[in-house]
């Protein structure tokens, strides 16, 4: 097939553009350059680039764009193996051979036909980028004040694209002059602009510049069109052959504006000949046409169309490049210049001149959207399907908007954020806030009020608008769903733009007669009525914007309304649940999402935490770090976040920011090994100080602001516009009081400064005056806020870290000019550029934070500036949430520690039962313990590195490695006072055991004797058992008759005696009174134990006043104690409990046996300590019953213990029963003598007699210590920290519904938590007996046995290889069972072993009989006996009270809430999840009997008071701590949540608690109606909520 002359052309064309393609890397033009990945934070994007290598070219220059800076057209290329200009030849030779023609010749080859065209990096992005893309950076041209591509052919399919699609978001602002000689603004969307236009384009070859020349009419400072004189410009240029760019003169109002109204300017780049299409459709649709040719020839192709044009009515201008004469008119409307040997400013002034008297003439106007009507045309939104669809939408949502009036729509169309909205803001506000005298009555009160609204927000109507906006984005696929957002939003920009254009103007017309008004001070009445005017447009003003973000919080508050009543809309077609996740989508896809309503100057924290859930849901929990910028309104803000990230924050004069929003910026993949972060998430702000906003923008509403942007920041950005003190004065003491709160409260963010429109950036010394200055306003603002926090900072640097020198940005002006017309100014790119550097270089060093903890950072601020009192209202959730992985890490710690202790313990523990050791070392348990400590210290370095939370962890990290170093000595030493004591046991029933061994080993010798004298009637069973027993009964006897047995105890009547006797004057019918001795641990008042101190002063006895107050009561009047008095002294009693419960359990009663000594030592400490207590600061006295009966209480509680410890004692030692006990033994023992059976056979089945208690014992042992550690993994109220196990018991008390239980807890919760772990004890073992306990008591034996089995080889082996006696095997066996048994020579001490030599058979037999003891010890195995044989120290309740209870126990001094550090003497405040209400710890009204119904967490947020230790003085509730003593060590954070678990004891058990206390809710105590709708699962369910 012949190809022809063109299709020649067009390959050779063809191929060259693959060229340029393939040199930038880009050869694969169909898989699409995405916005997406464009806008992510890269290693390349952080760095600045004035030359790079070919294949950096594309994203160096979209970098670059995407900051303003325009210098992205002047990008270098380094060329490989580039070389100097200058070419050496390669000798240096001295003689003169060179010759000059053949260098030149030679040399003469530019490298810069090689050099790729900045227009053609331009136009392959552009044809390589996908819509959203090509979008983007077509807006960023336009802000470059760049031309843009008009009319692009598309060789692949040979048609020319029209990028309508790419103009949609340029708005254009300029300012003309009316007929009245007004100033008139017009700001509007550049496709909807009617503008003259004038279009240029050239036919051949030319010598002037066509662009060039245009740029001189636009910006003559600035290259608007590229031309041939330009920075990096080549003659290869192939991808801009036929396209046409556009840009626009937009005057100023000046009157030396060069056109006195908009003009757009075109520009057909090559020859126009070869472009006919673009001729036709531009000459077609301009207002003047201007023509470039060399000179005008009849025989020219181009000759028909000028004469076509020339006769057109349309205005013409010829410039002829090879012509020399001035500005001519040829007839009217037509024009020529010659450019040859012309000054081009001449030139430039001519063509002004010519084009504005052609337009005064000319009616004629271009609009853009116009061109998209010509056929033969590609319009791009028409291509492609999804942008079309997606107009489609819009286009169907914006139908519903028409003729409706701008100020009333949102009321229309989104009630939901209207008024109810707005009293809600305020009324959760004022419930924060309390003010009324019954504190919990007010907050019922406007907790159903807040729901009241919520009730009608949710039965508001969704607007059709609404309905359809969450269909489409519920139905789309991404792609559309993407398409129809942007179009949403250009519509309703255009929508929007005139009416707010018309009310800006009609503020401005008004504002200046209200200035003039108030500069004369005459005429009030006139100056009232035009500020109320004024007024009424600037609430207009307010109303009138209308964008995706009002949509979207329409979208929030009926989630937020849906949520509270916890029902979906009926008009809702899509469960409410999933709206969360369309603003979660949009984030992801790069859209701002609204964090604070401007308008309501409130954050919808239920809304933002279900977005952030669903986000969380979608990415997975990232790790951001979140960039914050504060600043007085106008100074630049979002521009400079724009121009740093590619983000669209709204920057028009008309578009201030309201409230605050957020936005994600991936960061590459590249990036996360550099600084370990996901994304940035740029929070961006509304002014300070905002001028619109002077009804509601008092200094409060700017701290709170101030406050909230920087505790959420890891840095914040100080954007201050210029540098006078001034200037600063008005944000820096802002600035600087809310980093003083996020001091206080413990957090801490950075923060750079960054000055903008400072003149002269370049002079180093005008640099450091600015930073003195800057420091010395910063340190005077420092002063002062330090006097408003009350704060000790004398300078900026007090208050935060701060680098003088890296964290002082200096910024030029962002114009370089005077706008319309003025580009961003390169050096201000350049500081965003360097500023973006600093940024990352912050976020290297930083941790940053998770998007779960960013969640609980928002609502803790907000909680806290809800409470007005910030710095006391904020509660870390995220520093609570790390202490409390902390803790349960710090359990899992103790409990390596503890565990590996009690292995060390028990091992050491038969070792000196054995005699095998006689002393322990605490340097010798610490070396027991090294590997266990070195394991948890390696953990804890772990976890403090590589947490999530590590910076946060690492302000403990010193005080808990001391703790665990301090928990590891108190282990040590506890375990060797425990050896000790066993020690000292030992020693003292060595007397004991060694009658009891001697009685043993008696009776088998004489058994023996027995035996061997019976041999021949060994085949008699009768007659040998009939011999048997009466022989047993005979020395049984006399060993009775040498010990006598021990008695039964009766503890309670020695402890009944011992009181008596030290209280002589006690009547004796005072236990008596009632058939049920008193429990002095339930009782609800102590008030009938104490007398009132008596004054001394001046000889007169008088009652301390405030000690005790007189309330009537039944009969007569009777004397009650203060709250606070009842708390002291129910604290002692549980102290006194405690440390007597370590003494009863040291006494070992099942070792020692029972003494009534140990009575009178109990009894001996409760007086001291009672009398201690009463000698110090308190006002009252006890009474003798009170000793009497705290004593008879503690020893009632141990009594069963004692009991079941003193049976054990006797079974073991009672010499009739011990004795009993082994009369089977000794009769097997002696059959096997009459049958003949072997000294050996015998002397093992000895042996095996005397393992089977230590192997049981052992076995035990080793089976509560394993299943302790199952139930610290598996067991749920067990397996966490103390507030787990609280959780637990919470909710275990509300399914029982037992009131006496409930006291209990609340009066005595350590008891109440041994307990309650014994309970759960006790149910796991018997639910998981047969599964759990069972399998590991076998496994166990089986160790054992094989343990056992292999110390008689060895020893076997042992007495072989040294050719040993009995005796040798004997010592050898026991010592290598030493370890694991209590088993020594010393019990088989008296029995004779003679005439044992077969060690194979000794063997032999002690494995056969071993086999039957451990069958006879497993056939004993139930839960019963589990629970009986259990040694009291290796219980698994005792082990794991020993671990759950050595915490913090101290209670709040109002409410009685204990304190849930899991460390006991822990540093810092006591501190509690949830606080309840201080009548249930007998808090009353003063002068009344009306218990309290106030929560500590609500009246620390009221101006109430209380009266501290029930004295006269007078405390405000939210200065509680200063009340001193107790009070001062808590922590209570305001908290004005719901807390429905105690709302809904109180309710339930009110009658009792009134019965408890003999008092009522009633009066100021009356129990709100509010309180008794909780429901008892409701209450269950809190407790996940709070703990």
């Amino acid at each position: 097939m012949r190809i022809t002359p063109d299709q020649h052309l067009q390959q050779q064309k063809t191929e060259k553009m693959n060229k340029v393609f393939h040199k930038l890397h880009l050869e694969v033009r169909q898989l699409k350059l995405r916005a997406s990945d464009v806008l992510q934070i890269t290693e390349h994007s952080i760095q600045s680039h004035e030359s790079c290598a070919e294949e950096e070219l594309i994203q160096t220059f979209i970098q670059k764009l995407l900051i303003h800076n325009y210098r992205a057209r002047y990008i270098k290329a380094k060329v490989n193996n580039e070389q100097d200009q200058t070419i050496q030849r390669g000798s240096d030779s001295s003689e003169d051979e060179s010759d000059i023609f053949d260098d030149v010749l030679k040399n003469n080859e530019s490298s810069q036909s090689e050099r790729i065209h900045p227009m053609d990096v331009q136009m392959a992005v552009f044809h390589c980028a996908d819509g959203f893309l090509k979008q983007l950076l077509v807006t960023k041209l336009s802000q470059c004040q760049y031309a843009l591509p008009l009319l692009v052919p598309d060789q692949d399919k040979q048609q020319i694209e029209f990028p309508l699609w790419t103009f949609r978001q340029i708005n254009k602002s300029w300012k003309k002059r009316n007929t009245n000689n007004e100033t008139i603004i017009q700001i509007q969307p550049i496709y909807k602009a009617e503008t003259p236009m004038v279009f240029f384009f050239r036919f051949g070859s030319v010598s002037s510049s066509k662009s060039q020349l245009m740029n001189s009419l636009i910006n003559e400072k600035h290259n608007t069109f590229f031309h041939r004189n330009c920075p990096g410009s080549s003659k290869t240029r192939e991808l801009m052959d036929g396209v046409v760019e556009i840009a626009w003169f937009c005057p100023s109002g000046s009157y030396d504006d060069k056109f006195n109204d908009c003009v757009a300017f075109c520009n057909l780049h090559g020859d126009a000949g070869d472009h006919e299409k673009q001729l036709q459709i531009l000459t077609e649709m301009s207002s003047v046409n201007v023509v470039f040719l060399p000179q005008l020839q009849k025989n020219e192709r181009s000759a028909t169309i000028i004469q076509s044009l020339y006769r057109n009515r349309k205005p013409l201008i010829c410039l002829f490049t090879e012509d020399e004469s001035a500005l001519t008119e040829m007839k009217k409307g037509k024009f020529k210049i010659g450019l040859k040997n012309r000054n081009q400013s001449d030139v430039s002034e001519e063509l002004r001149r010519a084009i504005n008297d052609c337009l005064s003439e000319s009616s004629s106007t271009f609009r853009l959207e116009d061109v998209s009507k010509h056929s033969d045309i590609r319009v791009d939104e028409e291509d492609d399907d999804d942008c079309r669809r997606g107009r489609e939408a819009a286009q169907q949502m914006m139908s519903l908007l028409e003729k409706k009036d701008l100020t009333e729509i949102k009321e229309s169309f989104l009630p939901h954020q209207g008024k109810l909205w707005h009293q809600w803001s305020q009324k959760n506000k004022e419930l924060h806030r309390p003010r009324a005298e019954e504190i919990e009555m007010e907050i019922s009160r406007k907790q159903t009020e807040i729901k009241e609204i919520r009730q009608q927000q949710h039965e508001s109507d969704i607007s059709y608008f609404m309905k359809l906006f969450i269909k489409k984005m519920n139905s789309e696929a991404a792609n559309k769903k993407m398409f129809f957002l942007k179009w949403l939003r250009i519509l309703l920009d255009e929508y929007t733009s005139f009416d707010l254009s018309d009310l800006h103007y009609k503020y401005d017309k008004k504002w200046s007669p209200v200035m003039k008004l108030k500069e004369n001070h005459d005429k009030p009445e006139h100056l009232t009525a035009k500020q109320t005017e004024l007024e009424r447009i600037s609430e207009e003003l307010q109303a009138a914007p209308f964008g995706l973000e009002h949509i979207m919080r329409e979208i929030g508050q009926i989630y937020e309304s849906c949520s509270s009543v916890k029902k979906n809309k009926k008009d809702l077609q899509f469960h409410f649940s999933s709206l969360p996740s369309l603003a979660a989508e949009m984030m992801i896809s790069g859209f701002p999402l609204e964090l604070m309503d401007g308008d309501a100057a409130h954050v919808p924290v239920v809304w933002i935490s279900a977005v952030l859930d669903e986000l969380i849901q979608k990415l997975g929990d990232q790790r951001v770090f979140v960039l914050s910028v504060l600043g007085i309104q106008s100074s630049g803000k979002s521009t400079m976040l724009n121009a740093m990230f590619g983000l669209q924050f709204a920057v028009s004069a008309g578009r201030c920011t309201r409230g605050a929003f957020m936005q994600l910026v991936k960061v590459s993949d590249e990036m996360r090994t550099q600084i370990n972060f996901d994304y940035i998430l740029v929070v961006d702000t509304e002014g300070l100080r905002a001028l619109e906003l002077a009804g509601r923008s008092t200094r409060h509403h700017d701290n709170e602001l101030a406050t909230f942007i920087v505790g959420l920041a890891n840095l914040t950005l100080i954007n201050i516009f210029g540098e006078t003190p001034s200037d600063m004065q008005d944000i820096l003491q802002i600035v600087v009081q809310a980093f003083m709160r996020m001091k206080k409260v413990n957090l801490n963010p950075s923060c750079v400064f960054v000055h903008q429109n400072v003149s002269d950036i370049t002079a180093g010394e005008k640099n450091m005056e600015g930073r003195r200055r800057l420091q010395e306003t910063r340190d005077e603002m420092t002063k002062l806020a330090a006097e408003e926090e009350g704060y000790d900072a004398e300078c900026f640097s007090d208050v935060i870290k701060f680098d003088v020198q890296n964290d002082v940005k200096y910024f030029a002006q962002l114009w370089e000019g005077s706008p319309p017309m003025a580009p961003p100014n390169p050096k201000y790119c350049e500081n965003i550029q360097h500023l973006k550097e600093t940024i990352m270089y912050h976020a290297s060093k930083s941790q940053g934070m998770m998007l779960k903890d960013f969640k609980d950072r928002i609502k803790d601020l907000w909680e806290g500036l809800l409470n007005e009192r910030f710095v006391f209202s904020f509660r870390n959730s995220l520093e609570i949430s790390a202490y409390r992985k902390l803790e349960t890490e710090y359990s899992k710690w103790s409990w390596s520690l503890h565990s590996a202790m009690m292995e060390i313990e028990n091992k050491l523990h038969n070792n000196i039962e054995n005699e095998a050791i006689h002393e322990v070392e605490e340097a010798d348990l610490q070396t027991e313990l090294k590997k266990t400590s070195e394991e948890v210290e390696k953990s804890m370095s772990a976890f403090f590195e590589k947490d999530t939370d590590a910076d946060i962890l690492i302000q403990w990290k010193t005080s808990f490695e001391i703790k665990i170093k301090e928990l590891q000595d108190n282990i040590v030493r506890e375990t060797k006072r425990k050896l000790n004591e066993i020690f000292y046991q030992r020693d003292l029933k060595k007397n004991n055991d060694a009658q009891r061994k001697h009685h043993e080993n008696t009776l088998f010798e004489k058994s023996k004797e027995l035996a061997l004298k019976m041999k021949d009637k060994a085949g008699n069973e009768e007659t040998l058992k009939k011999e048997f027993d009466s022989f047993w009964e005979q020395s049984v006897k006399k060993i009775t008759r040498d010990t006598p047995p021990i008695e039964d105890i009766d503890m309670i009547k020695d402890v009944r005696e011992i009181l008596r006797d030290i209280y002589e004057s006690i009547p004796v019918d005072h236990w008596k009174e009632s058939s049920k001795s008193i429990d002095i641990f339930t009782v609800p008042s102590f008030s009938n134990y104490v007398n009132l101190k008596r004054s001394t002063k001046s000889g007169i006895k008088e009652a301390v006043k405030g000690a005790c107050r007189t309330v009537k009561k039944t009969f007569g009047y009777g004397q009650t104690l203060s709250p606070s008095d009842e708390t002291q002294i129910r604290s002692l009693v549980n102290d006194v409990a405690q440390q007597t419960d370590i003494m009863i359990q040291s006494f070992n009663v099942s070792k020692m046996g029972y003494n009534i000594s140990c009575i009178q030592q109990l009894t001996d400490y409760i007086k001291r300590r009672v009398t201690e207590h009463q000698e110090g600061s308190v006002k009252y006295k006890f009474k003798n019953e009170f000793i009497m009966d705290l004593g008879l209480s503690i020893c009632m509680r141990s009594n069963t213990l004692i009991a079941f410890q003193q049976r054990l004692y006797r079974e073991a030692n009672d010499p009739v029963i011990y004795v009993e006990k082994k009369r089977e033994e000794y009769y097997s023992i002696f059959q096997k003598y009459c049958h003949g059976a072997t000294s050996a056979a015998v002397f093992s089945e000895i042996i095996c007699q005397k393992l089977k208690e230590p192997i049981e014992q052992s076995v035990y042992k080793k089976t509560a210590r394993d299943l302790t550690d199952e139930m610290r993994s598996n067991c749920e109220s067990l397996n966490g920290n103390r507030s787990n196990l609280e959780k637990h018991i919470l909710k275990t008390l509300t399914e029982e519904e037992d009131f006496s239980k409930y006291i209990n807890y609340i009066k005595t919760p350590r008891d109440h938590f041994k307990s309650f772990i014994r309970d759960e004890v006790s149910r796991y073992i018997t639910d998981k007996f047969s599964v759990s306990v069972l399998p590991k008591m076998n496994k166990n034996i089986e160790l054992l046995q094989q343990k056992i089995m292999k110390a008689a080889h060895e020893s076997t082996e042992h007495v072989q290889v040294n050719r040993g006696d009995v005796g040798l095997w004997l010592k050898s066996f026991t010592q290598k069972l030493s370890d694991v048994l209590i088993f020594s020579e010393k019990d088989l001490s008296g029995v004779k072993h003679d005439g044992i030599d077969d060690f194979n058979l000794l063997q032999e037999v002690l494995r056969q009989e071993l086999n039957a003891i451990m069958s006879e010890i497993k056939g004993r195995f139930d839960t019963k006996t589990f629970d009986e044989k259990l040694d009291l120290k290796f219980r698994p309740d005792t082990l794991l009270i020993d671990h759950f209870c050595q915490c913090c126990w101290v209670q709040c001094p109002f409410c009685g809430a204990i304190c849930t550090n899991t460390i006991e003497n822990h540093d810092g405040d006591h501190s509690v999840p949830f606080h309840r209400n201080i009548g249930l710890n007998g808090w009353f009204y003063r002068g009344t009997t009306y218990l309290s119904i106030n929560i500590c967490t609500s009246s620390v947020a009221s101006d109430r008071f209380f009266h501290p230790n029930d004295s006269d003085d007078t405390v405000l509730w939210r200065e509680y701590r200063t009340a001193g003593g107790v009070y001062a060590d808590w922590s209570i954070t305001p908290d004005l949540s719901e807390l429905p678990y105690w709302k809904w004891f109180v309710c339930r058990f009110q009658k009792d608690l009134e019965k408890h206390y003999s008092k009522t809710f009633e009066g100021s105590g009356e129990i709100p109606d509010e309180w008794r709708k909780y429901s008892k699962q409701e209450a269950i369910e809190s407790l996940d909520k709070y703990i």
